[in-house]
């Protein structure tokens, strides 16, 4: 359930695209730095964005290894952020990174925080802040495994009796019983009173679903996740196609949004004074096509704010030449005789 709710942040980040502004203005390829259409020389652009996340749902913390040459930036390196470890002087400033044997000054290393806590110069992410509650997961998950085998518990039935049997009669009875049962011809006698009584166990039961379930749900909630994408279902909320549209607009807004603002804060930290990084997080925002075009129609009706033009670019399709000329009103014709 953990990997599932990663998972969900990275496809979505690797999925968005990101552009370089300046004064409102977005840069075009040939005026953006070559290093933010693909961070990473040896990597692709959606597996630096895969890292980047992957670091910071598991850990809280993200690490760029930066590489400069005289025009500046020229390559990020997504660090594994298990080796990192952050050296602060008296004053709790950061004085050094050190990575696999090497230190590396604050200039060297851009560091992402999922959550930051005073006092401290790590970032705090969902596993970190709710070990117990994932201990309680893993043990619901490793007890369900092994119920069958180590619980103790007899599958199937036992022999049972309200009299008094001392162990020789006792085992005397078992081996009576294991001996007729192991054949399927054998017909067990019992005496003293000894009744075989069965034992029912639902697969539910046996396999603690209901407790695992609370525990996907109890995960959605720890990472942001909308129960639906996790492939589960909120008690007492049916799931309408309304419902699941509002929750993925709340997923991007309150629980993507923290991954994202992160990395754009920190491509934003490197590029050129006066220019930011912002994702387009519209696609992921988008509503369905009938609201969509019935919202356009209102944009671009009676009292327009938006022109045709500016329709068409939202979704993707070329300019036309004319698409915005508004058209001739036909005069009412004269009936009278």
């Amino acid at each position: 359930m953990v990997y599932r709710a990663v998972s969900i942040h990275t496809v979505a980040a690797k999925q968005l695209s990101y552009d370089a502004y300046r004064n409102g203005v977005v840069l075009t390829t040939d005026q953006a730095p070559t290093w933010l259409k693909r961070p990473d020389i040896n990597s692709t652009k959606s597996a630096f964005m895969e890292q980047t996340v992957v670091s910071m749902a598991c850990t809280g913390n993200a690490y760029w290894l930066i590489t400069r040459n005289d025009r500046g930036v020229s390559n990020l390196e997504v660090l594994n952020p298990l080796d990192v470890l952050i050296h602060t002087d008296a004053r709790g400033n950061i004085a050094k990174f050190s990575y696999q044997g090497r230190d590396y000054s604050p200039n060297d290393i851009q560091h992402l925080q999922l959550l930051r806590v005073p006092g401290t110069p790590y970032g705090l992410g969902p596993i970190q802040a709710a070990q117990a509650e994932l201990r309680g997961a893993i043990d619901t998950r490793d007890y369900a495994g092994n119920w069958f085998t180590g619980s103790g518990v007899p599958v199937g039935g036992y022999l049972g009796t309200d009299q008094s049997l001392n162990p020789e009669l006792a085992q005397q009875t078992r081996e009576a019983w294991t001996a007729a049962t192991a054949n399927r011809d054998g017909v067990p006698v019992l005496g003293n009173g000894v009744k075989f009584v069965q034992t029912f166990l639902t697969p539910a039961d046996a396999m603690w679903l209901e407790a695992q379930k609370f525990n996907v749900t109890q995960a959605a909630r720890l990472f942001g996740v909308p129960a639906s994408l996790m492939l589960a279902s909120s008690e007492g909320s049916p799931q309408t196609y309304q419902n699941v549209s509002q929750e993925w607009i709340g997923y991007v807004r309150f629980s993507l949004m923290q991954y994202l603002i992160e990395i754009e804060d920190a491509f934003s930290q490197l590029l050129p004074r006066g220019t930011d990084a912002h994702f387009n997080v519209e696609a992921l925002l988008r509503s369905d096509t009938l609201t969509r075009y019935q919202t356009y129609q209102l944009a671009t009706g009676d009292k327009p704010w938006l022109l045709p033009s500016e329709v068409r670019a939202i979704e993707g399709y070329p300019s036309l030449a004319g698409v915005d000329d508004a058209p001739t009103p036909t005069p009412p014709k004269d009936n009278t005789p």
